[in-house]
């Protein structure tokens, strides 16, 4: 399967956050219809995923939020909350722009 956005998000904090990451961004690219989409004639699709470690680790101890990373442009999120995924998913995938505040560098 061809995916034009695959979401890994990391599971491995001691809260369940990355869970709860992983779970609002399925909501939201469903309420948003960016799951799976047509754009200029091309069916485009997304797919989350939860994953053990991004090895970014130092960046997510400073808040009690999730890391996850995003592809095909491979971009890193850090300190995600389940509040921030609508945002996201809105910014990123539907309009192909970062979320500053939460990138990682």
């Amino acid at each position: 399967m061809l995916l034009d956005f695959h979401i890994f998000v990391c599971h491995n904090q001691k809260s369940e956050v990355g869970k709860d990451v992983a779970k609002a961004f399925k909501i939201a690219l469903k309420k948003q219809g960016l799951k799976s989409f047509v754009a200029g004639g091309t069916k485009h699709k997304s797919r989350v995923q939860t994953c053990s470690c991004l090895d970014v680790c130092k960046h997510c101890k400073k808040g009690s939020g999730a890391a996850l990373v995003i592809y095909p442009a491979g971009i890193f999120y850090g300190d995600v909350k389940p509040a921030d995924v609508a945002e996201l998913v809105h910014e990123h995938i539907g309009e192909g722009r970062m979320v500053k505040r939460l990138r990682l560098d």
